[in-house]
């Protein structure tokens, strides 16, 4: 009686997946073949065409900020600070100072108690952070455009002076030290 529950068993098992493939799909769905369908003219899919209406709005240079959603007391009396970076440190390479930044002026923050972080309310404090300009003038007209007044700090050029390997080791310089 044992092996034949279990052969019952193994019996359930293998015929299982079978039933569930039968039954998934229902006898009421039915069958339509590809060429029983018939074709709908295309201007019944696509319907009439609506005439296009030119619709071209000028905005003044004074109202274009109001268009970009920054809140009021965020747009006037702004400073930007127009300037090529500073190489970072002793290692870095030259090739992130050749872009103009944009640095506006910042405005009110506070610490907050629930997080612990400095919140602000204004909502162009990381405009510097990923602004970047191919020129100054780029830069000066993106501030006229909303509206920014911007002072330019013109970059140091550092100056190169011409060395010599062997200099490192002469023997006249103030600054040799002896090894004895």
């Amino acid at each position: 009686s044992l092996s034949l529950i279990s052969w019952l068993l193994q019996m359930l098992r293998n015929l299982a997946p079978l039933a569930c493939r039968v039954q998934t799909r229902a006898c009421s769905v039915p069958t339509i073949r590809e060429a029983d369908a018939k074709r709908k003219p295309i201007d019944e899919l696509l319907g009439t065409a609506q005439p296009k209406v030119e619709s071209i709005k000028t905005v003044e240079e004074a109202h274009k900020a109001v268009i970009a959603g920054v809140p009021e007391e965020h747009q006037a009396a702004r400073t930007a600070r127009i300037f090529k970076p500073a190489r970072e440190s002793p290692q870095s390479a030259w090739n992130n100072t050749k872009a103009w930044k944009i640095e506006l002026d910042n405005r009110g923050r506070w610490h907050n108690n629930l997080i612990g972080w400095a919140s602000t309310a204004d909502p162009l404090s990381n405009v510097s952070m990923h602004m970047k300009f191919p020129s100054k003038e780029d830069a000066i007209a993106f501030c006229e455009k909303n509206n920014w007044g911007y002072e330019v700090e013109e970059p140091q050029e550092r100056q190169i002076k011409a060395k010599s390997y062997g200099w490192n080791y002469s023997w006249n310089k103030r600054c040799r030290n002896s090894t004895k």
